[in-house]
């Protein structure tokens, strides 16, 4: 019976559905995590009876056909990139970006990687680092002496270093945009790698039109709503039982059959 491969492909679909909200749920603290969307789209359909053609002479058209769907498959797992909100950490090293925008890192083997999750340190030789080592890119340095640390919306580092009443310079951030950011491949750690899907990054400085500005002391949260994420919970569950319960249908169905051959 079809139905049996119909139900089962629903609730292979479901079951990647609550992987995704899992997932969702998993990272509701992670910083400037994005939630994601699993979207679905109907299989082949089996044709019985053609639409629109003659049945018997020129006029006697079928006004609608006989087609059966051969059940769902997942389409795609879409990252929603919408802003989530900030919060005041106090950390001068901590950078939220408010807009559009991605911080250039440089990764293993020098390959610039992105990430929003600002929340940087210094290393052994004072230049800005991620959370896992990576330097941030342009490279800013942090001198030793330096008493306080000041970074702009528009993305420039000064340093008030001892002894000297001016602050000094050290350096522009710069930020980068995408065409398409949910093509972009996530590698984990809260950071990404561009793709053919994202396009090529558009580099450009933060308050720039089309740019993000950039916040000191600032982290930006997950963007996940715990509330309608349970409610998705509860609705692919639901989709999930049901799907079984054509599944036990169709096996008392066949029983039933067979029953009645012996």
């Amino acid at each position: 019976m079809r139905a049996l491969a119909i139900a089962a492909t629903g609730m292979s679909a479901q079951q990647q559905n609550i992987e995704v909200i899992s997932n969702n749920i998993a990272n509701i603290n992670t910083t400037a995590f994005k939630r994601s969307r699993a979207e679905f789209t109907d299989l082949l359909y089996q044709t019985e009876r053609l639409q629109g053609i003659s049945n018997r002479g020129r006029d006697a058209t079928i006004p609608e056909g006989s087609q059966t769907g051969l059940g769902v498959r997942t389409a795609a797992v879409r990252s929603l990139q919408t802003q989530g909100a900030l919060t005041n950490t106090g950390n001068s090293l901590d950078l939220a970006l408010n807009g559009r925008g991605w911080f250039q890192i440089l990764g293993p083997d020098s390959e610039t990687l992105y990430t929003r999750a600002g929340s940087f340190s210094t290393n052994a030789t004072g230049q800005m680092v991620t959370g896992d080592g990576y330097p941030l890119t342009p490279a800013i340095n942090i001198p030793n002496n330096a008493v306080s640390i000041a970074v702009s919306q528009s993305g420039i580092v000064s340093a008030v270093i001892g002894g000297q009443p001016t602050p000094q310079q050290l350096g522009q951030l710069t930020i980068a945009n995408f065409a398409n950011e949910p093509g972009l491949e996530s590698l984990g750690g809260n950071l990404f790698r561009q793709t053919a899907a994202s396009g090529a990054p558009v580099v450009g400085v933060p308050g720039d039109a089309g740019y993000g500005t950039i916040s000191q002391g600032y982290l930006e949260s997950s963007n996940v709503d715990p509330v309608k994420e349970l409610v998705n919970l509860i609705s692919a569950q639901r989709a999930f039982e049901l799907n079984s319960k054509v599944i036990q249908a169709v096996d008392e169905m066949a029983g039933t059959i067979s029953k009645g051959i012996r």
